[in-house]
This record gives structure tokens, C-alpha cells and sequence, in this order.
């Protein structure tokens, strides 16, 4: 099975001797989903083997009491000799296990600060505030960022990318081992550089099971015009340089596939109307390529965006929509406070077919 060249038809594949197929059962985009994923390696490097992973080995720094929450920094081992810096925020009153998300920074130099509320753009506190909301929480720094200096690089890595991925996939082992969080219900947040990042965690590691992505992507074509040196440097993905000139119409993957790839879980994406890093259309075209596999499996209202007219922001009506679509994909059964305190947005399932 050969993937289509457009990238945007993601139910037809190619046979070896360049006929199209149709993809019409779920079997068969089992074997199209693989593929995505070993193309998303191409330019990312291989997702380290399962064997590379060392116990925790959790040290707690500091912990403080909140209003509604435990909040405490700790580290915790990715890999010998590896700590990730993080902050986890527990509910308090917790009567038995609850869900737990995972919260991705933005480009920041806080990094995991602004989740966990110590400054920054307020509208970007969604680890405190879903704390507040019942959910146990993590928010850990990305490479570079905060109080973590790393060079993948010297690791072994192929990209900033992968280190960050095999880096969550480890923040979902610990989540999973805390006695608080039921391992069955966990989710994925993140804005902006956590956005992107939120859909590759969920589209290698099937644990996810709800993600929002904030500002996070567009197709590779319609990223200004084509140009991928955003993507290329050293704290993403090399490779996009390297070997594929920085030309999105020579990538091997697009964000239709790692959009699809997340099916049939439920996915909420704030793509606001005046982004200038991930222009509207090009989310359009996302959402349009992923449906149909949606529709596949079954799953048609499991994709859904949100469209504030702002610019490159997650502003309180789309906090509000995302953490609805979190509740009923997690089902909470801790308490927190309700939409009102984000403007009172109900939320909102758009059509991905604008």
C-alpha cells in the first residue's frame, strides 16, 4: 500500500504499479495509519524502542498548597540520565481516581511556568485551571525551555521533535502511576509549540484519549506559502531542511495524516480566524482530509474546532469549548468551576467542512 500523493485524500492508496484503491474498511486504514506513522519518523527520526525507558525515579523539590490544589515541582527520568523539570497540580478533596491531562507550553521561556500560572499570557494557565476543574494535572518544559537544557542531539536524536514525544509518552507514565489518576482516562493540551505537540504524543501513543490542540498546525502547503524554515530548525525538525529542502510539497507526511491518525478519539482544535503563524485555510484543509476517516470509524462528531476571532490566542470562549469537550470525553467525577468563570462559552461543535 502506497499513500496517495495528495495528501489531502487520505481513503485512497496507490498499488505498486500506481493504480488508486480505496481505503472502506477499518482494517484497511489500520495499514494506511502505519504508514503515516513511519513517515512521520522519516523527518522526525525513529521513536526510541520501548527498552530505553529507566524507572521515574520522581524527585519532588517544592510543593505548595493551593485554594483547590495541590501543586508540586518535581523531576522525573525520560531516560538514564535525562530529568525532566515538571509541575503536577492534584485536586484536593479527590475521593477516588480521576482523569488527568497532560499540559503542554507554548514557545516560552517559562515554559512549563505558564501552565502551571506563574505569569505569562494568562489565557495559557489551562494546567492550573483544569486542576481547578477536577483534573490532575502535568505540565512539563520542553527541550530548551524552562529549566531543562538538553541537546537531543548528543542523544541519539534526529530532532527536538522526537525527544519531545518519547519526553510526553514518559509524562504519561507517570500519570499513570500516580494512584490519584485513572490510567484509562487521560488526555493532551497544549498551544502553539504544545499544540503541535499534542497531536504528534496522541498520534504515537494510544493512551490519549482526548486532545486539544491550540494554535497548532495548518497543512505544510499553506504554511507561509510552502516555506517550512519554521519547522526546520534545531529545536523541531532538521530534517525538513537536510533532506526535503524545506519544501512542503517534497514532505513525506502532512498534518491531514497526523490529524487522521488520531481516530476515531475525540480531537478539539482553536484555529482563530487571525492566526499569522497557522493561517485558517490551511487548518480548513485539515479538518476536510480528516473527516472522512472520522466518518470511517465512526466517530464523525469527534472532531471539532473552534473559531475566535482573535489572533494567535486561546482566549476564554475557546478555553471554555475545550474544556467541555474534555469533560465529556473524561467524564470527571471530581468537581470545578463552571464555564462562567471563562465567559460563560457553552461550546461550540463546528462542522469541519467550513
Amino acid at each position: 500500500m502506497l499513500p496517495h500523493p495528495d495528501k489531502t485524500r487520505l481513503l485512497v492508496y496507490l498499488t505498486a504499479r500506481g493504480q488508486e484503491r480505496p481505503i472502506a474498511t477499518p482494517r484497511a486504514w489500520r495499514k494506511r495509519r502505519e504508514r503515516i506513522l513511519a513517515d512521520m519518523q522519516l523527518v522526525m527520526g525513529p521513536l526510541p524502542d520501548p527498552s530505553r525507558k529507566v524507572p521515574l525515579d520522581v524527585a519532588v523539590l517544592e510543593e505548595a498548597e493551593l485554594a483547590k490544589a495541590t501543586r508540586k515541582k518535581l523531576t522525573f527520568a525520560a531516560e538514564e540520565g535525562d530529568r525532566v523539570p515538571t509541575y503536577l497540580f492534584v485536586p484536593r478533596g479527590l475521593t477516588g481516581k480521576t482523569p488527568a491531562m497532560l499540559c503542554l507550553h507554548q514557545t516560552t521561556a517559562i515554559g512549563k511556568g505558564e501552565p502551571a500560572g506563574f505569569g505569562g499570557d494568562p489565557n495559557l494557565h489551562y494546567a492550573l485551571e483544569l486542576a481547578e476543574r477536577g483534573y490532575v494535572t502535568l505540565a512539563p518544559d520542553y527541550p530548551n525551555f524552562g529549566d531543562y537544557k538538553l541537546d537531543p542531539y548528543a542523544r541519539g536524536y534526529a530532532s527536538a521533535t522526537m525527544k519531545g514525544i518519547w519526553n510526553h509518552i514518559r509524562a504519561l507514565d507517570l500519570l499513570q502511576s500516580l494512584p490519584q489518576v485513572d490510567p484509562a482516562r487521560i488526555g493532551c493540551i497544549g498551544h502553539s509549540l504544545g499544540g503541535h505537540n499534542t497531536l504528534f504524543l496522541a498520534a504515537f501513543d494510544l493512551r490519549v484519549k482526548v486532545a486539544v490542540t491550540s494554535c497548532g498546525f495548518n497543512s505544510f502547503l499553506k504554511y507561509y506559502g510552502g516555506n517550512l524554515a519554521g519547522w526546520s530548525h534545531a529545536g523541531y525538525m532538521p530534517r525538513i531542511a537536510t533532506l526535503y529542502g524545506k519544501d512542503a510539497r517534497r514532505m513525506p507526511f502532512d498534518f491531514t495524516e497526523v490529524l487522521a491518525a488520531i481516530a476515531p478519539r475525540p480531537v478539539f482544535i482553536n484555529a482563530p480566524t487571525k492566526d499569522d503563524n497557522f493561517e485558517l485555510s490551511g487548518v480548513h484543509d485539515c479538518l476536510r482530509a480528516a473527516a472522512p476517516v472520522y466518518e470511517l470509524l465512526g466517530a464523525r462528531d469527534s472532531l471539532a474546532a473552534f473559531h475566535p476571532d482573535c489572533g494567535h490566542g486561546f482566549p476564554p470562549a475557546a478555553r471554555g469549548a475545550a474544556y467541555a469537550f474534555i469533560d465529556r470525553a473524561l467524564r470527571p467525577r471530581a468537581g470545578g468551576p463552571g464555564l462562567d468563570r471563562l465567559g460563560g462559552a457553552r461550546g461550540e461543535r463546528i462542522s469541519p467542512r467550513p
